[in-house]
């Protein structure tokens, strides 16, 4: 009999659990709905366009435009703003950067300029042929990005990394691999960047929405006057997630935070919250 009620008590819980995530299944499907909504009215405003919106001086933008012969660049154009506002503080550090997808070379060199002297490039891509383009201060290294071993041995060998840019195949596989072994081995203050994540509805975005839920999450300690939330690991040491056109990028901070403050500062104060 006591066996019965408990069996009978679990299949209640099991049931007011999928009540629980069904609900939250047609809350979230209802938001999306609204968004949809609202993306269709706002595509058909009018909205003035300019043929080079550029305010300020970009170095790659200049590279990529003056790169007429040799080794070839093959970027949409709007990239060169996204990697300028996450690289600049890099310029002239000494910093270990690694692209993914190195096909013609050419933005092998273009990241060597742009970051000068002092910065280590390592290209990685599955053709051998690539190793052409290895010089004194850029290695090229030969494998699969969709091979877990290959990254574990690559770290052994080059250590952590600063920037990663990952160009390679663009298969969800190969992004979602790449991510899951690289992130942990990029240094505090790195950016992941990966490109060229077409269309709607694409898998590995939508992988990487479930860590903007992640970064979202609270656990609040109430103080009346400094409210703070304890972390997770990944609110820890992960500062933003940035989303553009073709390309997702992860931030990560300069050193781990082990708690997100709201405090008060001031004297006056509205009664509502007291």
């Amino acid at each position: 009999m006591y066996r019965k009620i408990r069996n009978l008590a679990s299949l209640i819980k099991q049931i007011i659990f999928k009540r629980k995530e069904l609900r939250l299944y047609l809350e979230l499907s209802s938001e999306r709905t609204k968004a949809s909504e609202y993306l269709e009215r706002y595509n058909l405003e009018k909205i003035k366009t300019e043929q080079d919106n550029r305010d300020v001086k970009n170095p790659l933008w200049d590279y990529f435009q003056n790169n007429k012969e040799g080794n070839g660049i093959w970027k949409w154009e709007h990239y060169f703003d996204i990697y300028h506002k996450h690289f600049n503080k890099f310029i002239n550090k000494e910093v270990k950067v690694l692209e993914i997808g190195i096909y013609s070379g050419g933005s092998l060199g273009m990241w060597k300029s742009y970051f000068g002297d002092k910065c280590k490039i390592y290209g990685v891509d599955i053709k051998e042929a690539c190793k052409i383009y290895e010089n004194d201060q850029t290695k090229v290294l030969i494998g699969d990005q969709e091979d877990r071993n290959f990254w574990k041995n690559l770290f052994k060998e080059i250590g952590p990394i600063d920037i990663i840019i990952d160009d390679g195949g663009h298969t969800t596989e190969q992004q979602r691999i790449t991510l899951e072994e690289t992130l942990s081995e990029i240094n505090p203050g790195g950016i992941y960047l990966c490109e060229d994540v077409h269309r709607e509805n694409n898998r590995f975005a939508e992988y990487t929405k479930s860590f903007v839920d992640e970064l979202n999450k609270i656990k609040v300690n109430s103080n009346k006057n400094n409210l703070t939330s304890g972390v997770t690991n990944f609110q820890s040491s992960i500062k933003s997630i940035c989303y553009y056109p073709y390309v997702t990028v992860i931030e990560k901070y300069e050193a781990p935070i082990s708690k997100l403050s709201a405090p008060k500062h001031g004297t006056v104060w509205q009664p509502f919250f007291d």
